[in-house]
């Protein structure tokens, strides 16, 4: 029988799994594009800290992950999805090669990404972890992580002389737990939402040509595999990725749908009801080296999307749709930016934020500061008076915006 337990935070419910099932001298397998704290954590803290050997493979070639394996191989641990680059885990397959072996390991999985959509103990995973942060939460408000197992594993986490959890104390607070449990009926409502939208905004930036990595295309890599594995009715995952090609575009695509259209957030978590996005080379994947980071196949352009709920769905089309054909029209160098100002008491101008812009012409409430950036563009209309001062006290400012 399996059973679940709750700890301070996801990279809680990490280290404790992993720590309760090694000890000095051991050796885990790790797939090489994941979370970058579990990057971290298995990369630097495991071997320097523990005496615990890690080596990372492609958790989608299976000759290498057997290959990796070491009579002293006591862990095999992937995400069902990784984080960001949404490569799909075979989990029948790596359970079988972690189990078949004279000296059996144990598959540990992270679900963060498709909780309701995959059960990997279904698979053949052993220890199932989350982070209850995000999907289950479904607010960026509460920090917290998920341990589930067998009843014997859970033991080992609370023994009162080695347990990791009994010893380290990363539980959780019991009011978090009595938020979170009002949280958990609407879920499957959540996951579907999320999923189907996603899907959407996938399909959407195929047919206008962008570089889309979503698990519900046909043609992603993992396709096939995630659909042998998913539990009907949720979809194919809230999470897409999007590469613009380099941080300029990527940061011009944000700040635009951002600022302009409020389509979401710039933010590092997932799972919230509105859109976040981040740019993972320089976020929660920051932790890996350019080497580890090409391996993981994470360029500098790459923005991950975990796709929100809020608004229409039209609606978010359309911006996502405008927002993107404008920054691929300007290459990510938009002759303006557009800035929204509030006047202070002290009669400054204070701006609140900005955006790529095509121009005056493009912001009807917008009041002209200055010339366009670019020396061949035609000189914008005179100024409202008004906004004037704006481009005395931030004289970078290209257009302003009436708040």
């Amino acid at each position: 029988m399996n059973l679940c337990m709750s700890s301070a935070a996801g990279m809680a419910a990490i280290s404790s799994s992993v720590l309760a099932l090694c000890n000095t001298g051991d050796h885990v397998v790790c797939s090489n594009c994941v979370y970058g704290g579990t990057f971290a954590f298995m990369k630097s803290y495991l071997p320097q800290k523990c005496g615990i050997n890690v080596t990372f493979v492609d958790i989608t070639d299976l000759e290498a992950v057997l290959a990796a394996f070491r009579d002293n191989t006591k862990v095999l641990y992937t995400e069902v999805l990784s984080n960001p680059t949404l490569v799909v885990a075979d989990l029948p397959a790596l359970a079988e090669v972690a189990h078949n072996r004279q000296n059996p390991a144990s598959l540990v999985v992270d679900n963060t990404f498709t909780p309701l959509a995959v059960t990997p103990v279904h698979w053949g995973a052993d220890v199932v972890v989350h982070s209850l942060t995000k999907f289950i939460s479904g607010a960026s408000d509460i920090i917290g992580g998920a341990v589930c197992g067998s009843k014997d594993f859970l033991d080992q986490l609370f023994n009162l002389h080695t347990g990791p959890i009994m010893l380290q104390g990363p539980t959780m607070d019991p009011r978090t737990a009595a938020e979170l449990q009002l949280r958990l009926p609407h879920l499957p409502l959540r996951v579907a939402e999320h999923s189907k939208r996603a899907a959407a905004m996938a399909d959407m930036l195929v047919n206008l040509g962008a570089k889309v990595v979503y698990p519900g295309l046909p043609n992603h890599q993992g396709h096939g595999v995630l659909k042998r594995l998913l539990n009907p009715g949720y979809g194919y995952g809230g999470l897409l990725g999007l590469d613009m090609g380099n941080p300029v575009k990527a940061e011009a695509l944000m700040e635009r749908l951002q600022n302009k259209h409020s389509f979401g957030l710039m933010a590092v978590s997932l799972g919230y009801a509105d859109t976040l996005m981040s740019l993972s080379a320089a976020s929660t994947s920051s932790e890996l080296s350019d080497a580890d980071k090409a391996k993981a196949d994470i360029s500098d352009g790459y923005v991950r999307m975990s796709i929100g709920i809020t608004g229409t769905l039209d609606q978010r089309l359309a911006q996502l749709r405008e927002a993107y054909l404008f920054v691929t029209a300007c290459d990510g160098v938009p002759p303006y930016r557009a800035t929204k100002v509030q006047r202070q008491a002290n009669g400054l101008m204070m701006e609140l934020l900005s955006w790529p812009s095509a121009g005056p012409e493009e912001e009807p409430t917008a009041a002209d500061c200055t010339t366009p950036r670019h020396s061949n563009l035609a000189a914008p209309t005179a100024a409202a008076a008004v906004f004037a001062a704006a481009a005395q006290a931030d004289p970078g400012c290209r257009m302003v915006v009436g708040a």
